[in-house]
């Protein structure tokens, strides 16, 4: 590594390699980083190739620079707005016993009305 690179420092590489398990982006001259697959969106990535492509200039935050391995672990999503969680209805939701309620009969009803079908199929 030609220039010390920094926990939380963000910066612009170039990707030079992409595999199941993620992306490499050269830093320098003699740097390479890599973006693990998770590290690329948010939500799910099935192929980092849906995403990236060799060559492709990106901006990359470092998360983690291990200087005895010379690795270095990179994340796009780091640079990315978080996604709104949608919201819940605002409508009150009705209690277990209130819908059992609202279909007590109706449901009660055709079960009694069907047990004497059921006894008179099983005795044939």
């Amino acid at each position: 590594m030609n220039k010390d690179f920094t926990v939380g420092d963000v910066v612009k590489g170039k990707v030079t390699g992409i595999q199941p398990y993620g992306a490499f982006v050269s830093l320098d001259e003699d740097t390479q980083g890599l973006v693990h697959i998770s590290e690329i969106t948010y939500g799910y990535v099935k192929e980092v190739s849906e995403f990236l492509t060799v060559g492709q200039e990106v901006e990359v935050k470092i998360l983690e620079v291990d200087n005895d391995s010379g690795k270095i672990s990179l994340s796009i999503r780091e640079l990315q707005e978080k996604p709104a969680v949608p919201k819940k209805d605002d409508k009150p939701r009705k209690t277990l016993q209130a819908r059992v309620d609202e279909h007590d009969q109706e449901g009660f009803n055709t079960l009694k009305e069907k047990l004497a079908d059921w006894i008179k199929q099983s005795i044939r």
